[in-house]
């Protein structure tokens, strides 16, 4: 039993996933066997050639994130569909806003928005958006979307979007709209989950770098007011452990509330196999 740790399972939409048939039959076998989410990831464009710290080769797949959990959508019924994550400040708020809507109806709220502010330079080349300033473009198009999908009269005003007059529905199911995981390992990136997030997400840590992240994230707290409404912050990690017992234990002892794990699994038969492995291990 996994003593109340919430499993995931990670990159749902990408390689040998990035197909409809495999698609979904991983993703209707993960449901069957207990997990709790799916998580996408997400690059837009890769560099060419691939280049530090890149950490795929151009020629990988990965469906887009809002796509791929649509489709997950349509095959599934209660498993969580979860961003992990997208890169924020490389897309349009509004739109963005209006996509993540639209499969969280169509779930029947079902959608996790795991966000990051990137960190590949020539992806954001590509995509006309300064690197610079992502970690304020990105907590600006936070607050604009909550704004979009939640305000009578949705408007915001701000150095990187602006708007007034329009409103957008459907509205989500869940509210305030899908709940946003803060995905770094930074101080600005503990300080926005602190101050605009109802969860942290720490990719590929071990137990030690985890409780370093958490320590972090508890002095934020302490520096920077959290708002009511976002209640306690859920933690998520990828843990850098194989998957048993004692990693459930060692992240558990840290107040871990999720783990998404990496299958490293080549084949869908290799990853339906790691579905089945799990579920006898951890989750029956």
């Amino acid at each position: 039993m996994t003593n109340d740790i919430d499993i995931g399972l990670f990159s749902i939409n990408t390689d040998h996933l990035a197909d409809p048939v495999a698609l979904a039959t991983v993703a209707k076998a993960a449901e069957e066997a207990g997990f709790e989410s799916l998580w996408t990831a997400e690059h837009v464009v890769l560099p060419n050639p691939q280049v530090p710290p890149s950490p795929l080769p151009p020629e990988a797949s990965l469906l887009d994130p809002t796509v791929a959990l649509s489709y997950i959508a349509a095959v599934t019924k209660e498993i969580k569909l979860g961003t992990g994550i997208i890169i924020l400040p490389q897309r349009n708020p509004l739109v963005l806003a209006k996509e993540l809507a639209s499969v969280d109806v169509l779930s029947n709220g079902r959608v996790i928005f795991g966000v990051g502010v990137g960190y590949l330079g020539p992806e954001f080349e590509a995509l006309g958006v300064p690197m610079a300033d992502r970690g304020q473009r990105t907590t600006e198009y936070i607050e604009a979307m909550r704004s979009i999908w939640n305000d009578e009269r949705p408007a915001y005003e701000g150095s990187y979007v602006s708007f007034a007059g329009v409103n957008a529905f459907p509205r989500p199911v869940q509210r305030p709209g899908p709940p946003v995981v803060m995905g770094g390992h930074s101080k600005p990136a503990w300080r926005r989950a602190v101050t605009h997030s109802e969860g942290w997400y720490g990719f590929m840590l071990n137990p030690e770098a985890t409780a370093t992240n958490l320590a972090g994230l508890a002095i934020a707290a302490e520096q920077y007011r959290r708002p009511n409404e976002l209640a306690d912050l859920e933690i998520t990690v990828t843990p850098r452990m194989r998957p048993g017992q004692e990693m459930i234990d060692s992240y558990g002892e840290l107040g871990v509330d999720r783990l998404v794990l990496v299958s490293g699994a080549q084949t869908v038969d290799e990853t339906l196999g790691f579905i089945e492995h799990i579920h006898d291990t951890l989750l029956s």
